[in-house]
């Protein structure tokens, strides 16, 4: 699954790496957790790329109750197109959730062991993320979920699932809201753990709210993944 991340890039970098034309709210965070806004990229109408804050946890445009976004932080690429809560965002409504890393835990016989997974350049990228469009009466609420997929092989001895990234050559594939289903569903299974790296790091990390460079100090030298 992915349920913390961080973002620490400028948003210079962020505007050029998505060719952004806008400007945009954001603030670093080095512990970024479900039920916050976070920052991610969606297709316009006119093909231009807008950044926007979105609630971490999906709520469908049809639910009575917008307290099931606790429990949809992530979508399962496996089931996407089956569980009525995400195949409507599947078609219509994707968008990119941008990051520097994220974290995961590894079960140890002594505890477990935190790895911040990031590019070697620690540069920004993309996880696939859905988005809804929820109201009620006077309540409006735009969120979002992050698609996980079964961890590959260079991933799974820290954890079985993995968010999945889209490279930066297929963002406009992804966010093209007129793409065939076939097409899209090919880029939730790429290689782009491939050149990703693994650094432990310290056990500061655990407590979501500690938010500062600290959660990123490592523990030993990077591991390439």
């Amino acid at each position: 699954m992915c349920g913390r991340y961080n973002l620490t890039a400028t948003p210079e970098s962020i505007g050029e790496h998505f060719q952004l034309q806008q400007p945009f709210r954001y603030q670093q965070n080095y512990n970024i957790c479900p039920a916050q806004k976070i920052l991610c990229i969606v297709e316009l109408d006119d093909k231009s790329r807008k950044a926007v804050n979105l609630f971490w946890g999906l709520a469908p445009s049809w639910a009575k109750d917008k307290k099931i976004s606790q429990h949809l932080i992530n979508a399962r690429a496996e089931t996407v197109l089956e569980k009525p809560s995400f195949r409507a965002a599947f078609r219509k409504r994707r968008c990119l959730v941008v990051a520097n890393g994220f974290y995961e835990w590894q079960k140890l016989d002594v505890g477990k062991q935190a790895f911040n997974i990031h590019r070697p350049d620690y540069g920004v990228f993309a996880f696939a993320g859905l988005w809804e469009h929820w109201q009620n009466e006077q309540q409006t609420l735009y969120s979002c979920a992050i698609i996980t997929t079964v961890a590959a092989t260079v991933m799974q001895p820290i954890h079985d699932r993995m968010p999945v990234i889209i490279p930066k050559g297929s963002y406009d594939r992804w966010l093209n809201k007129t793409a065939e289903q076939d097409e899209i569903l090919y880029l939730l299974s790429n290689d782009a753990y491939l050149n990703m790296s693994a650094t432990p790091i310290s056990d500061y990390v655990n407590n979501p709210k500690h938010n500062d460079e600290r959660c990123l100090r490592s523990t030993c030298n990077d591991q390439l993944l």
